[in-house]
């Protein structure tokens, strides 16, 4: 197996708390179950799943040309990227997330639902930033081919983002009363998710590489 036991679980557990974590993509999806209904919310779940794999495969491409071409560039790479975590996860502490899920009234066909999906991730910068800088950090190069490890994380993480969005979806009127209520919830989410971003970046710059032992 090109990933070790220890760093696909680091990856899954990373992963799952990251993406619990509601940020624009889960007010997307919460606006369209409110404004259409949970089968919209549905469909959006799933364009953006689809947005987030064209940034997998961009991220693949990329990260595995850069490798052939230097491996002290792909190693620069993972190093920048580890301040990229570090700073989002700064900019998590000190910024609170808005959770205004108001949205247009329903009517939109919910191809264009689908289609709006992945145009909402595939041109966000943000989410392409993220992969190259989240990703390269459970890649070892001694563990085979870096596109085929890009992809095997990326797939599972979009995966994990269709599961989860698609809960937000189904439980999207209790979901968005919760957190209009309970602002004690929306500061610690805020400390949690920070806190794991700057702790993963950090044990990357230190260690090298959170995928060696």
């Amino acid at each position: 197996m090109f990933l070790s036991h220890s760093s696909l679980l680091l990856f899954v557990s990373t992963a799952a708390v990251l993406l619990a974590i509601p940020g624009p993509a889960v007010l997307y999806i919460l606006g369209r179950s409110i404004a259409q209904g949970r089968i919209a919310g549905l469909i959006s779940a799933l364009g953006i799943g689809v947005g987030t794999l064209v940034h997998v495969a961009a991220a693949a491409v990329g990260l595995s040309a850069l490798l052939v071409s230097s491996a002290a560039a792909f190693s620069m790479v993972k190093y920048l990227g580890a301040a990229y975590l570090i700073y989002l996860g700064v900019q998590k502490l000190r910024h609170e997330d808005s959770f205004d899920t108001s949205s247009e009234a329903g009517g939109t066909k919910l191809s264009h639902v689908f289609g709006q999906g992945i145009v909402v991730n595939i041109l966000n910068p943000k989410t392409a930033l993220f992969f190259f800088a989240f990703l390269p950090q459970f890649v070892d190069p001694g563990r085979g081919r870096i596109s085929v490890q890009i992809l095997f994380l990326g797939i599972l993480f979009a995966v994990m983002g269709v599961l989860s969005d698609s809960m937000w979806a189904l439980t999207s009127g209790i979901v968005v009363e919760w957190l209009r209520r309970d602002r004690r919830w929306m500061r610690s989410q805020r400390y949690i998710s920070g806190g794991i971003l700057i702790s993963l970046g950090v044990g990357t710059a230190l260690a090298g590489s959170v995928s060696k032992k």
